[in-house]
């Protein structure tokens, strides 16, 4: 297995750096580029034994990224860049980590220095839908958010305003230096090989791991962050995956929604995992836990105008996958990280 830390191997012109490589997003992006046969530079700030996914056949580097000397050691001879990289989770992370989550923004201004100086052909960063503006979303009833809703601006705090401002920087690097930028608005992610303990995990693996406990102990509660009639949409991996490419690959210059417009409350969500279980539990609502905004889904009008394309693999798909894997994780008392697989 090619793993390095701290030092980088030389590649020919057609190298792909993903940084954020060892977080949920970032290792499944590694693991369906590597399928092109195009070599693949993976690094991230977690040692590599803490990585959600490790390939044997990927150059693997653990560095820190706010770091601008390890950002140019990065792009050291690569083509293209998927900047995943930042500090972030679920809400109850972003919501009581606001600093942290600000932080990020040294990660993609020195990337984007670096990347830059280095003459990279295309470079991607991952936003959220976290950038929308608070007032448009304090109705469970939400209507589906257009790009041009992240103005004016007002954005989840912390979080939010980090990734806006990082969009804002890829605009000015591409306007000022002529360097080739794209940008995705994620909405909820989720997938197997991901977090779904410790405190960053989202809502669907939260849910999930909630019920698995609450069958391994013969209980019959779950609690639910806020009055669970809070929506919004959830996009599986592998929808991610496809539309970050497209999105990388096409001449589109403004933000673009990556999510699902599937919108439903959280009870629907707990409804959809009872269900993949076979279970029903009493619901127990924990009203002073960070919930977010009120609604929030995706509006997918741009990107299937543009790309003829939207996320389309529907949630109780995706949950059944995603649940099946947290089972068998938990039921084997393996690590939630450390996932290894063979070239």
């Amino acid at each position: 297995m090619n793993i390095v830390t701290n030092n980088f191997v030389r590649h020919p012109t057609g190298l792909v750096l993903v940084t954020g490589a060892g977080g949920f997003i970032g290792g499944h992006l590694v693991g369906e580029l590597r399928k092109s046969g195009v070599p693949v530079r993976a690094v991230d700030r977690k040692p590599l034994q803490d990585w959600y996914q490790l390939f044997e056949d990927t150059e693997n580097v653990s560095a820190d990224l706010s770091n601008p000397l390890a950002c140019a050691n990065a792009v050291q001879g690569a083509d293209i860049v998927y900047n995943l990289a930042a500090d972030m989770g679920g809400m109850g992370f972003i919501e009581t980590h606001k600093a942290d989550c600000m932080l990020s923004v040294l990660i993609n201004t020195n990337m984007l220095v670096a990347a830059r100086d280095a003459g990279v052909s295309r470079y991607f960063f991952s936003s959220s839908a976290c950038v929308y503006a608070a007032e448009k979303q304090t109705s469970a009833d939400v209507v589906a958010l257009r790009e041009a809703d992240a103005y004016p601006a007002m954005p989840e705090d912390g979080y939010g305003w980090e990734k806006l401002f990082s969009e804002r920087m890829c605009r000015h690097f591409s306007e000022d230096f002529g360097m080739v930028t794209r940008v995705a608005r994620y909405h909820n992610v989720y997938g197997p090989h991901g977090t779904f303990e410790g405190g960053r995990e989202k809502a669907p693996a939260a849910i999930c791991r909630k019920v698995i406990e609450a069958m391994r102990a013969g209980d019959n509660e779950i609690e639910i962050w806020g009055d669970g009639h809070q929506t919004r949409s959830f996009m599986f991996i592998d929808d991610c995956l496809k539309g970050t490419q497209m999105i990388m690959q096409s001449d589109l210059t403004e933000p673009l929604n990556l999510g699902s417009s599937e919108l439903v409350s959280i009870n629907q969500l707990v409804d959809i995992v009872e269900d993949i279980a076979n279970v029903r539990l009493r619901r127990v609502y924990k009203l002073d836990a960070p919930k977010g905004v009120r609604g929030r889904n995706s509006d997918n009008t741009l990107i299937l105008e543009k790309l003829d394309w939207a996320p389309s693999i529907a949630l109780r798909d995706g949950m059944e996958k995603t649940f099946r894997w947290i089972h068998d994780t938990m039921l084997t008392h393996e690590p939630v990280r450390r996932v290894k697989y063979a070239s």
